[in-house]
């Protein structure tokens, strides 16, 4: 008897794919921005954010004011947050290395792994402005050795970046701040303006306006990853505590109408209780109408009558958080592949990775956990290989490198390769007729 899956909560499929309305708004910024450089962005800045910014770029004194606004307490928060991810990150890159290997005789390769040498990195504003989101992508850059990292987020009313957001940057070891959103502000970065750098490569997550300028400047900058809204996927089976799975789904829930909370379980009953809790705790939560309307438009339940039918389903959504809350979570760790953040137990809640534990949040949605991870110190690396011959080794590989190029009728390069023939090596190696 196969396995049997039943949805019995579905949404309507997820997409990366952008309107176009989207993708022309945005082009015409990117555009504008490029050709017109700092007079674009005050008039982008007025027009999307009805505020008048003399200086983009946030002075010393700005950021002691917005440290002064901050308690002694709230400080120590945001540096221990900023402290764990940084322990983490600099771990990661103990693990990333460089080598040297003569695999023949006369022939040495390897590699080096090298910092890029500017990143620019978005903070988004928005709904709820994330105090957590400079320390995930200004820390990885940093740890990897950036040697100048450019920072930009949307302004408030008042011209100024939220006191925490920009506490955050700064003692994330941004080396600049600009007070810019939007597409803008990934132009901004990527082609260079009066007043901002250009930067080698931009990170970090943003609204659709921000995704999709940055669609749009790949292949002139580099960037992490395209992400949407965010999302959870939690399994669980007959042991599961149901209160903790609602409380942990309306996590997910409250941070937009679209994000997406999917629960997976092996026991329908267990389902139906979590749906059920989801429901009771939503009337005491400040956030109630859009958690509501997030699940409204796009939660799921789905059931399953064995794990393995489960861990195909989970797979299958190559979700962005992926919460194992059944009896024995690290029993199924080697089956699952496709997400972007794991998060093992009743007690290892999104939040923590989110907030304070020091793995990194700006993870793949969307499907995109298939062929991609969120950003790490890798994200600022780049692996450049090398090669050194000796004479008598470039000998040995000639007559393979010129044979190559007779097959390709590559000429120029046959004549290079044979070149570095000699008569004492060479004839020993090779194809032989």
């Amino acid at each position: 008897m196969s396995d049997t899956v039943e949805y019995l909560k579905e949404a309507g499929d997820a997409s990366i794919e952008i309107d176009q309305e989207v993708v022309d708004s945005v082009h015409e910024i990117l555009s504008e921005v490029k050709v017109h450089g700092d007079e674009a962005l005050h008039e982008f800045t007025e027009r999307f954010d009805g505020v008048e910014v003399d200086e983009f770029r946030v002075s010393d004194e700005e950021i002691e004011a917005a440290a002064n606004e901050l308690t002694a307490a709230e400080k120590e928060t945001i540096e221990n947050t900023i402290e764990n991810v940084r322990e983490f990150h600099e771990e990661q890159r103990e693990q990333i290395s460089g080598f040297e290997k003569e695999f023949e005789e006369g022939v040495k390769l390897g590699q080096r792994v090298v910092p890029v040498e500017t990143a620019g990195t978005y903070v988004p504003g928005g709904r709820h402005p994330l105090v957590a989101a400079p320390a995930m992508s200004i820390v990885p850059a940093k740890v990897a050795g950036v040697e100048r990292i450019i920072t930009c987020a949307p302004p408030q009313e008042d011209g100024s970046i939220q006191p925490a957001q920009l506490y955050a940057m700064d003692t994330a070891g941004a080396d600049e701040i600009y007070s810019i959103g939007g597409a803008q502000a990934i132009g901004a970065m990527a082609y260079g303006t009066e007043s901002v750098p250009n930067v080698s490569k931009i990170t970090g997550p943003g609204n659709v306006f921000t995704t999709e300028a940055k669609r749009q400047v790949f292949g002139h900058v580099g960037i992490d990853f395209l992400a949407g809204p965010s999302e959870v996927l939690i399994l669980t089976d007959e042991t599961s505590d149901t209160e903790l799975v609602a409380t942990d789904l309306l996590a997910q829930a409250e941070h937009d109408p679209n994000s997406r909370p999917i629960l997976v379980s092996t026991d329908r009953e267990v389902a139906k209780n979590a749906v059920e809790a989801f429901d009771e705790q939503a009337t005491d939560l400040r956030t109630e109408d859009v958690a509501r309307k997030c699940w409204e438009n796009n939660g799921e339940v789905v059931v399953t009558d064995t794990i393995d039918a489960a861990l195909e389903v989970v797979n299958d959504y190559a979700i962005e958080h992926l919460q194992v809350m059944i009896d024995e979570p690290r029993s199924v760790m080697d089956d699952l592949y496709n997400y972007g953040s794991l998060f093992l137990g009743d007690h290892s809640p999104v939040v923590f990775g989110d907030k304070a534990v020091g793995t990194n949040h700006s993870l793949p949605t969307l499907e995109v956990a298939r062929y991609s991870g969120g950003i790490t110190v890798n994200t600022y690396l780049k692996i450049l290989t090398h090669q050194e011959a000796t004479e008598e080794g470039a000998a040995r590989i000639a007559p393979w490198a010129a044979k190559i190029c007779e097959l390709e009728g590559t000429h120029a390069h046959q004549l290079s390769a044979e070149a570095r023939f000699r008569e004492d090596i060479s004839p020993a190696y090779g194809p032989q007729e």
